[in-house]
């Protein structure tokens, strides 16, 4: 297999197409190898258009799910970042190259684990994987400027809304199937709320986060 090639074809058909169109994260998934974050069964996989089987209850994202989440936070180089559902650490190896520092939780000791070993073998330095499920946050690190829920909830608690900075992001794909869609909630400056509705998808529930709704818009 010519993994660039079929790496070119991964970006060209699947993500571009999806309205992803941020340079810096079109050059990223260049950069990063996805198939360096595959469980080694599924590593065949790594560049199709579909969720890898992780554990009994979680999948990896599909690639052009996981590309436009990303760019939809619009981080800054300057900028602290908290993921919520670390999985095989993807998702915190973009993010680290394109932030300052991030901090990934999740609920899956042998995920945390992973994702730990893979970020370390892919060299990326400012990244912190910590086994916690994430539904209140990480307030001994807080006030963060994005947060990224890296998989669905029934709503957004308001205990992670807090933990936005002024002008800070939370991207979330929300709601219960089948009508899932990602949203980003941006803090203004007076400490109230926006929200603006991104794109539909399905993906697999974050632990922990209850499904009675914390959080309305």
């Amino acid at each position: 297999m010519n993994l660039e090639q079929v790496r070119f074809n991964m970006i060209e058909q699947q993500i571009r197409p999806w309205d992803v169109l941020d340079p810096a994260v079109l050059e990223l998934l260049r950069v990063v190898h996805r198939e360096d974050f595959v469980p080694e069964a599924h590593r065949a996989q790594a560049f199709v258009d579909t969720e890898l089987p992780l554990t009994a209850t979680r999948r990896l994202l599909a690639p052009r799910v996981e590309a436009r989440l990303l760019q939809e936070l619009k981080l800054q180089r300057h900028e602290k970042v908290l993921e919520i559902g670390a999985a095989t650490g993807h998702l915190a190896a973009l993010i680290g190259h394109l932030a300052q520092r991030v901090v990934a939780l999740d609920a899956d000791a042998g995920l945390a684990a992973q994702a730990r070993l893979n970020l370390k073998q892919a060299g990326v330095l400012n990244a912190t994987v910590l086994h916690l499920d994430g539904a209140a946050g990480l307030a001994g690190e807080a006030p963060f400027d994005a947060i990224l829920l890296s998989g669905s909830v029934a709503a957004v608690p308001q205990a992670l809304l807090d933990q936005l900075k002024p002008g800070g992001r939370l991207v979330a794909i929300v709601g219960s199937e089948p009508v899932m869609r990602a949203v980003r909630i941006t803090r203004d400056d007076d400490g109230s709320f926006r929200s603006t509705e991104l794109f539909d998808t399905v993906a697999d529930r974050l632990p922990g986060f209850a499904e009675a709704p914390a959080f309305s818009f």
